[in-house]
């Protein structure tokens, strides 16, 4: 694929390199099942013939009409065996729901369809070009994990020839980002998501969830969601960029937020940004209006009432974060998942308008302070993942109570050897046994994954100094001025290193086969 199109890009045949690079993804998509790639076609003409029409000629009703095609399209595949579910519990008709397999990617390509219908009925689509777009939902490095695109970020730089042309900056960084985002996924999230599994899956079976194995499975499973999207991110924007596109960033150690609000401008930033965009904003701008039309004053800076706080913040957080919970699948888990996001998030945004009333610091600059911030956020992300990991929500709500010690403590043989950790057993009247899942070596790999994550420089922050995510600029790191290697240059060292690690993680994929990535599933 890469070969091929560096040879057309090259002779400066443009237009047919983007032909080639949409062929060769369409191959790249069919690959796991050949049978949904009429579907991703007529989906994909449909949509740009649709907004051909809107943009000569506005309509609300055939926008809502093409929104709802869309939306009724991904209802059937994804939520049909759902929502049947859920009626035959109603009725006790003894209905049995269809098998359905999910089409790859349709949640991310639904999503960024229906933003380019948005915004041609609105007039932000400038190019109409259909090689351009169907490139645009193609493109095989986004197309089945993310990061969810904008139409006009990715047809400027399809349109523009300086960017066809292979550059050696391109390549060297792009092949770094893919090396990396693979190594986490094999090296770290992998491993991890052999020691989560069977931790939910005895969740499932109603097995009692001591406090050590529902941990080891929840922070397993915690860490694991976070290598495994964040190495996807990595490898995708790596892979853009030897094609000589630049992707959106999509991850920015999230897991280093204080709060809540900042844990998703950090996670996943594409579906945070589609989510703000073309759903809160519009909530909060009808509120507003309709808060106009009735006489009554918008709120000033730092003052705001209960009943102006329910309806400008709450009820757009609680209505985005629940679509957001539904879309990412069908069950009352995610529903559970958004709700719970939702309350986070109304809380966060509550106190940080009383802080701001109060005239208080919004964010604190002691390090203890910032600490417990960032280890409460932690928490409370890692309860999510619980009802996110879980098949059902018996089997979330039996990890959760193992979690807070509600059926039991096993203390390991080996930690009880520690004469002061034996005492304090003894006095809480904690039994010595050996835990199903719990491991000290699976402890210590989760505890030094953990200080990894907290401490040291994302790939973004590593590579800051060269072109990566598209208009990106990462946020500077503590270790950049004590360690000159926090940075990376276009070296002969970093070249070897690299080559290592990339020999390394391709023998062990090849030796242990890779699991697919989580999101492939959404």
């Amino acid at each position: 694929m890469l070969i091929g199109f560096m040879a057309l890009a090259g002779s400066g045949r443009q237009r047919l390199a983007g032909l080639w690079l949409t062929c060769a993804s369409l191959v790249f998509y069919g690959w796991w099942n050949p049978i949904y790639v009429p579907l991703l076609l007529v989906s994909m003409g449909a949509n740009f013939t649709l907004g051909g029409m809107l943009r000569r000629r506005p309509s609300r009703p055939l926008l809502f009409a093409g929104i709802a095609a869309n939306i009724l399209l991904l209802v059937y595949f994804k939520y049909t065996g759902f929502l049947v579910q859920v009626a035959d519990q109603v009725t006790g008709a003894d209905w049995v729901a269809p098998q359905i397999v999910l089409p790859l990617a349709i949640s991310f390509y639904t999503f960024q369809q229906i933003a380019y219908l948005s915004d041609a009925h609105d007039g932000a689509v400038g190019e109409h070009d259909f090689l351009n777009y169907c490139l645009f939902i193609t493109f095989f490095p986004h197309l089945i994990a993310g990061p969810i695109t904008h139409h006009r970020e990715m047809l400027d730089q399809f349109s523009n020839p300086d960017n066809f042309r292979p550059r050696f900056d391109n390549i060297s960084v792009g092949a770094t980002l893919f090396v990396l985002g693979l190594f986490k996924k094999v090296v770290f999230a992998d491993p991890l998501g052999a020691e989560a599994a069977p931790v939910f899956a005895a969740a499932t079976a109603g097995a009692p969830m001591p406090l050590l194995d529902a941990w080891t499975g929840a922070l397993a499973y915690t860490l694991q969601l976070y290598f495994d999207f964040s190495g996807y991110s990595d490898m995708a924007i790596g892979l853009g960029l030897l094609f000589g596109i630049s992707l959106p960033a999509n991850f920015d150690s999230p897991f280093k937020a204080p709060n809540i609000i900042q844990f998703w401008a950090r996670w996943h930033m594409t579906l945070t940004r589609f989510l703000t965009a073309y759903i809160y904003n519009p909530l909060v701008l009808r509120a507003t209006r309709a808060r106009v039309a009735a006489g009554k004053p918008l709120p000033r800076k730092g003052k705001m009432s209960v009943g102006t706080f329910l309806t400008l913040v709450a009820y757009p957080t609680v209505a985005t974060l629940m679509i957001s919970g539904i879309w990412h699948g069908a069950g009352w888990q995610f529903v559970i998942f958004g709700a719970l996001h939702a309350f986070y998030l109304v809380v966060a945004n509550a106190w940080r308008a009383y802080k701001a009333h109060r005239g208080w610091e919004l964010d604190s600059s002691n390090p203890i302070k910032h600490g417990a911030a960032v280890l409460t956020t932690f928490l409370c992300v890692v309860v999510g993942s619980v009802f996110f990991r879980s098949s059902d929500v018996p089997a979330a709500l039996n990890m959760l109570s193992g979690m807070v010690g509600m059926q039991g403590v096993q203390l390991s043989p080996i930690l009880a050897k520690f004469p002061m950790v034996s005492e304090i057993a003894a006095m809480l009247g904690i039994e010595v046994s050996q835990p199903a899942f719990f491991r000290p070596t699976v402890a210590a790999q989760i505890a030094l994954l953990l200080l990894f994550v907290w401490t040291m420089p994302n790939t973004q922050q590593w590579l800051q100094h060269y072109r990566t995510a598209l208009a990106w600029r990462p946020r500077p790191h503590w270790l950049e001025g004590v360690l000159p290697g926090m940075s990376w240059r276009p070296s002969p060292v970093y070249a070897v290193v690299i080559g290592v690690v990339g020999f390394y993680v391709l023998a062990r994929a090849m030796s242990v086969a890779p699991t697919e990535f989580l999101y492939f599933q959404f």
